[in-house]
């Protein structure tokens, strides 16, 4: 028979045992959870979950890519470094001006390409009229203006602009241009289909528009076709290249 003094160490014993192997569990359980929350773990079921982000951290791409373009496309811009190193292009000056109030997926511009050595006497006038189809592409719709020697090198904000009714300036019916964003290089590109921009410009049937914009940088590049599928006018081997000046 165990002495009872003896019997009552050996039961203090094995209850402080018992204490201490539970809570070393516990603090292993505790160090195990704690590790999973600060990993990103669902510790209800041990998937690996993302940070939660707000939306007002996320920019909208749609209205990132809008005002972007709007941006890329507005200002005065100039082939002339391309001219200076290659005598195949001309020295151009390209104006493209906002007018009118812009929505929510629609801006206007006005534009206006001359010889820079002939500023006052564009050789095209036109209105263009961008359209947001969704967050990557949009549409520019091509314009033709009634009187356009009126509006030779005016800018945002003259008068003159509000003397137009948007609903009697022409459309070349064919001749808009389909632009895709591309979000990971920050560049628009498209062009005009395939026949169908109508062209009468030195024996052509037809004219095609390629173009790449970015940030500061504009590559235009139009050709004219006859029947035949023939170059009739245009630059034949690359587009030009308009930097932005102001």
């Amino acid at each position: 028979m165990v002495h009872l003094r003896n019997y009552s160490t050996i039961m203090t014993f094995h209850s402080r045992s018992r204490s201490l192997i539970l809570l070393s569990v516990l603090t292993f359980v505790s160090v195990i959870f704690s590790c999973k929350i600060k990993s990103g773990v669902n510790t209800s079921s041990d998937i690996s979950v993302a940070p939660h982000v707000s939306n007002s951290q996320v920019p909208h791409l749609k209205a990132k890519s809008f005002d972007y373009l709007k941006s890329c496309m507005s200002g005065t811009f100039s082939s002339q470094e391309q001219s200076k190193n290659d005598s195949d292009f001309f020295d151009i000056q390209l104006r493209m001006i906002p007018i009118w109030e812009k929505t929510d997926n629609v801006f206007y511009l006005y534009v206006e390409q001359a010889v820079a050595s002939m500023k006052d006497k564009p050789y095209r006038q036109r209105v263009y009229k961008v359209v947001q189809e969704d967050d990557t592409h949009f549409i520019s719709y091509i314009f033709t203006l009634p009187e356009p020697e009126k509006f030779v090198g005016k800018s945002e904000g003259d008068d003159v602009f509000s003397t137009i009714d948007q609903e009697i300036i022409v459309e070349k019916t064919g001749c808009e241009v389909r632009l895709t964003f591309d979000p990971a290089k920050n560049v628009f590109t498209g062009s005009t289909g395939e026949n169908t921009c109508p062209s009468e410009r030195s024996g052509a049937s037809w004219a095609t528009s390629k173009v790449n914009i970015s940030n500061g940088v504009m590559i235009s590049w139009d050709q004219g076709w006859d029947g035949k599928g023939q170059q009739v006018w245009g630059a034949e081997n690359s587009g030009y290249i308009f930097k932005k000046i102001s």
